[in-house]
């Protein structure tokens, strides 16, 4: 900065004092007359008295009306990867099976047929009465005490020897004493011309009979 600047800036200083040391000194004297008090008085009757009002309070705000329950929108599921079925033809797999083998049946040829039975040319018949064989002395003792009788009919089997080989009783007197003595006197006592085939051989026969068995009187 140049010489001649700095002592313009000095005076200028200088001259800034000076007005304010006069302006307390006028001051201070219008503060020991009076005077400030009367211009103060004047100012303060010029002031308007203004009512001050204080600002009503905001209104309250009203809440924000509630917003409704609503769902949440349903959540957009992805559909299903497509499947694609494939069918395969099924493999047919061809299996050479053997032709099952030959069984061969052999069938016995049948039986030859059984010779011809000799049919029978004469009947057995009875040498003499078979009612003669028996007497009162064959009567059995218990079919006496209890009084017993009856007839008693068999059908005797005859042998090739003309012999009774079977009695069979076909009808009972009622009294078992009666019918066995019939068979057992005939098994021993009756004798038979034996019967003949076609053949003139002797063959076995059959031979029916009733006997009456009648309490002897005494």
């Amino acid at each position: 900065m140049s010489y001649a600047n700095r002592q313009q800036m000095g005076s200028n200083r200088t001259v800034s004092i000076i007005v304010v040391a006069l302006l307390h000194i006028v001051l201070g004297y219008a503060l020991v007359t009076g005077l400030a008090y009367n211009v103060l008085k004047k100012a303060a009757s010029d002031l308007k008295t203004f009512d001050v009002t204080e600002p009503p309070p905001p209104p309250e705000e009203k809440p924000p009306p509630e917003k409704p329950n609503t769902p949440p929108p349903p959540q957009v599921v992805a559909p299903p990867p497509m499947v694609r079925m494939i069918t395969m033809a099924p493999q047919i797999q061809t299996v050479s099976v053997a032709p099952p083998p030959v069984i061969t049946v052999r069938v016995a040829p049948p039986a030859p047929p059984a010779p011809p039975q000799p049919v029978k040319r004469d009947s057995a018949r009875a040498k003499g009465s078979l009612i003669g064989l028996f007497s009162s002395e064959d009567y059995p003792n218990s079919a006496l005490s209890a009084n017993e009788q009856g007839t008693t009919a068999v059908q005797l089997t005859i042998g090739t020897d003309g012999r009774v080989s079977g009695c069979n009783i076909t009808s009972s007197s009622g009294s078992s004493a009666l019918d066995n003595a019939t068979c057992n006197i005939l098994r021993r006592r009756a004798r038979f011309s034996p019967a003949m085939d076609s053949n003139g051989a002797p063959t076995t026969d059959t031979y029916s009979q009733r006997i009456t068995w009648r309490v002897p009187a005494e």
